[in-house]
């Protein structure tokens, strides 16, 4: 028999994201990020279901390849751009098109093979200093890109470091805006945050990442409040209960100790699944659709749930760990890190299932 845990992926969420992020930002091209296999939800899923995306953006060039080999003739966007020398063969080979971030990656240009043509995306580092020419560099990378032979387009682009926080986006916009004014060219701005609350950054392209899964950008709205559903549900089961004594005590480093007499349910879920292990007591479960907490230090195969006002739970009783009736970013938040790491922490030896 099976090991009990599995992660289910709700293909028609996807579809429901991608409709949420087409009301968001009407005007604008969707570019679907599908980046480390689709958030952890399997890259060719992921862009079956999203097909009716415009674009896809991702960073591995042979992930690129795969998309085209299998049919998809949608904008294809390395959001790293090219890496080396055979790389923008394969990229003119595929018809993909690159990120230029560096005076290095325009080198590369020249070595584009005979008459072949490439869409590229100059990066402009608006603040977030991660990627990225700064303005007074942009300028100059830009006339060498439009001295280019091999480049047929540029998409001017920026990424914004603030856009869920209360900080916002005004500073970076403005220097933005004004390097991009002489150019009548095409823009790409908005991730998932600034796509849903600032339209003055939908330009051209939107770049959706976070929302797509069906998890909210934002600390204090709710993906339900958006109009997202989570695509990935993580369910485990109990395959064990221990019935414990006031002061006995749980799981390596004895991090809990029971106050009274206590029934605890161990899952089977670890931090070799792809759980945090850095989750702390207290950390939301559902347990038969009853919300509870962890208990415990969370080990490489199992955690510790608390049934005490569960009594019906017991042995065989399903374990929701996100997803489905528990938001992944309430799991998230409460192990102190954020929804996208839950999403591409999901290790291989779970079944996927759709």
């Amino acid at each position: 028999m099976p090991r009990p845990i599995q992660a289910r992926i709700n293909l028609s969420a996807l579809e429901n994201n991608l409709r949420v992020a087409r009301r968001a930002a009407p005007s604008a091209r969707i570019m679907a990020v599908i980046k480390a296999g689709g958030y952890g939800h399997g890259l060719s899923r992921v862009a079956e279901a999203l097909s009716a995306a415009d674009g896809f953006a991702l960073l591995d060039i042979q992930d690129a390849v795969r998309l085209r080999e299998a049919g998809f003739r949608q904008t294809i966007l390395l959001l790293e751009g090219a890496f080396n020398a055979e790389d923008m063969t394969i990229i003119a080979q595929y018809d993909l098109a690159c990120v230029i971030h560096s005076a290095w990656q325009i080198a590369l240009l020249d070595g584009c093979p005979g008459r072949e043509k490439l869409d590229v995306w100059l990066k402009v580092n608006s603040g977030m200093n991660r990627l990225g020419f700064v303005p007074q560099q942009a300028a100059q990378a830009m006339e060498q890109l439009r001295r280019q032979r091999a480049v047929r387009g540029i998409t001017l682009m920026t990424h914004f470091a603030n856009a869920d926080e209360a900080r916002g986006i005004a500073g970076p916009l403005a220097l933005f805006n004004d390097f991009a004014a002489p150019y009548r060219i095409t823009r790409s701005l908005a991730n998932s945050a600034a796509l849903l609350r600032y339209p003055e950054t939908h330009g051209d392209w939107v770049r959706p990442g976070i929302m797509l899964y069906g998890a909210s950008p934002f600390a204090e709205v709710s993906a339900q409040q958006l109009g997202l559903q989570p695509a990935m549900t993580l369910r485990s089961r109990i395959i064990a209960v221990q019935e414990l004594h006031a002061g006995d005590e749980i799981g390596y480093g004895a991090l809990f100790r029971a106050e009274h007499a206590m029934r605890v349910g161990i899952v089977a879920c670890g931090y070799a699944d792809g759980y945090p292990r850095h989750a702390p007591n207290g950390t939301p479960v559902l347990v038969d659709g009853q919300v509870t907490q962890t208990l415990g230090r969370v080990s490489m195969d199992m955690l510790y749930a608390d049934l005490s006002k569960l009594p019906q739970a017991g042995v065989g009783s399903t374990v929701t760990l996100w997803g489905e009736g528990l938001p992944i970013e309430d799991v998230a938040r409460a192990a102190g890190t954020v929804s996208y790491e839950l999403m591409c922490a999901l290790t291989a030896r779970v079944p996927v299932v759709v």
